[in-house]
């Protein structure tokens, strides 16, 4: 079969982890005599509607569009609603000429719907990826209001997101069960989790002592790595770092980019945290050496969420054998599954107390450290492998969606 697929992000610009998910699952299609192509936004500028080349095997279109991150709200809010506009005028030609069988969609983005129905339209499977509820998540954090203008509007954007698809498949069965109740109707929902690439960085390869870069070579590292924004709730974990003040050994490093960034910075000042050290974006590769080089993999989810949402950055962490520690919203599966698992410890926000005294024990012992990970590591390759990824994604798209 040949399948386009939709993120709105792709290697090797872009950081994160949904890029580097999609990548993994275009080498894991190919690896089963599946033909793979990434459709994805490219630059503004760029001299052509449609640049077509081979990334690491993967045959990737960029079409011409606006930039989506990095921009205001507005504007941002404006080039995503063009997504599907300038995809199909660049890529129609190529998909009437050579039809696609399957549709990989992503969201977030809910703007890749119009794109979705038209390689429908022309004989495609449509398998949506949904990850993030959005504009559920914008309405909980109180960013817009449920019926104003802006909410209906990005409702309306994801209604034909859901409507292009034939099966739609969610991080969880908390999120399986809170689809349904907001969205009754779907029949064809089922669940897909994360995944990642399970092999380890090998070390040898890693080509700079990020430690020693940065002056942590005598400290226990607390990394979190990713997007900065308002539904992590930066703040949390920022809150975590002042809580450790006074213990010599343990550091925070921050790396990633977001809407939260200036504000970590200003709390960093604020609250004198000589403990934390942010960075910005870096790329994949080096991404991937730092998880080889920090102690203990940090997470967070903003205690107003509805929808119970899986961090990719964990999958991240599972593959380097990290111990998770984290808290996220009341009645998220990933509780239960990291506690349950001994991979770490995770609480629900707002458990300060609880979430301090889980770093102290991980920050104090090391054979604890190691227990968890190797935890993590197992729970990695027993539910989270690209492989069982794909073979879902195909038996949907073979049975052509039956449920």
């Amino acid at each position: 079969m040949r399948f386009a697929l939709l993120p709105d992000a792709y290697l090797p610009s872009s950081t994160l982890v949904h890029a580097k998910m999609f990548h993994e699952l275009a080498h894991e299609l190919q690896n089963r005599g599946h033909k793979a192509v990434v459709i994805t936004p490219g630059e503004p500028d760029q001299k052509t509607l449609l640049v077509e080349e081979i990334y690491d095997g993967v045959e990737v279109w960029r079409f011409r569009t606006g930039r989506t991150r990095g921009v205001g709200k507005v504007k941002r809010a404006l080039n995503e609603s063009l997504l599907s506009i300038n995809a199909w005028r660049a890529i129609s030609h190529r998909v009437k000429a050579e039809p696609f069988d399957g549709c990989i969609n992503y969201s977030p983005t809910i703007f890749f719907g119009p794109l979705a129905k038209k390689l429908k339209a022309h004989g495609a499977f449509v398998y949506l990826i949904l990850r993030d509820m959005f504009p559920q998540w914008v309405i909980d954090q109180g960013m817009i209001k449920e019926g104003s203008v802006i909410a209906r509007y990005f409702r309306y954007f994801e209604r034909l997101n859901y409507q292009a698809s034939d099966c739609i498949g969610v991080m969880s069965d908390a999120n399986l069960k809170l689809f349904h109740h907001l969205h009754p109707g779907y029949p064809n929902v089922k669940v897909l989790m994360n995944w990642a690439d399970t092999r380890p960085l090998i070390r040898e390869t890693v080509a700079t002592n990020w430690r020693d870069a940065w002056g942590l070579n005598d400290k226990i590292v607390f990394f979190y790595g990713g997007n900065i924004g308002h539904a992590q709730d930066m703040t949390n974990l920022m809150r975590l770092a002042r809580t450790m003040r006074t213990e010599p050994l343990a550091h925070f490093l921050f790396v990633g980019q977001g809407d939260e960034v200036e504000l970590i910075h200003q709390l960093k000042a604020k609250w004198q945290l000589d403990n934390v050290t942010i960075k910005p974006s870096v790329s994949q590769q080096v991404y991937r050496e730092l998880l080889t080089q920090i102690d203990i993999g940090l997470f967070s989810l903003s205690a107003k969420h509805t929808a119970h949402n899986f961090p990719g950055k964990l999958l991240g962490y599972m593959v380097e054998s990290l111990p998770i520690l984290g808290s996220v919203n009341a009645g998220n599966d990933v509780i239960d599954l990291i506690n349950n698992h001994s991979a770490g410890f995770v609480f629900e926000n707002g458990d300060d107390e609880a979430l301090s005294d889980a770093a102290k024990v991980l920050l104090l012992s090391p054979d604890q450290r190691i227990k968890c990970g190797e935890q993590a590591r197992t729970l990695l390759e027993n539910y989270f492998s690209v492989e069982s990824a794909v073979s879902q994604i195909l038996q949907q798209a073979q049975n052509r969606g039956a449920a």
